[in-house]
């Protein structure tokens, strides 16, 4: 069972705009996406993971999200994750079995207890410094 929407709508009007400044560190990335619909770039705060030339997210919010449908439309999408730019492929549905292992220690205590079962991977197709 995912996040509950009033929680959704609160990260999408003022989480985000604080979390963003996290992004780069840690598990903490900036991920951006083009609206499907409106065309328009945005950029939101997650959480990913990195194995290899595959990034682990975990839907906290369900598949039904804004950000998530435009990337599976786009087919892919960028992101920032540690000192890198990253461009994603197109997400690939993992099982909720699949998508925990490939969660650090403390993602396997918290996103069970939050009834997140959603897990996708995308597939690194290139990645360059960030600038700066």
């Amino acid at each position: 069972m995912p996040i509950p929407q009033a929680v959704t709508r609160f990260n999408k009007a003022v989480g985000n705009k604080v979390l963003i400044h996290l992004a780069g560190h840690g598990p903490f990335v900036e991920l951006e996406h083009v609206g499907r619909k409106s065309g328009k770039v945005y950029r939101i705060p997650l959480n990913a993971f990195r194995s290899g030339d595959t990034v682990t997210l975990a839907l906290t919010y369900g598949p039904k999200v804004d950000w998530y449908r435009n990337v599976v439309a786009a087919g892919g999408c960028r992101m920032r994750m540690g000192r890198e730019i990253l461009t994603l492929g197109a997400p690939r549905t993992v099982t909720p079995e699949q998508g925990m292992a490939r969660m650090p220690a403390f993602a396997k205590v918290i996103l069970p207890r939050a009834g997140v079962t959603d897990f996708v991977e995308l597939p690194v197709l290139s990645a360059r410094p960030v600038a700066g």
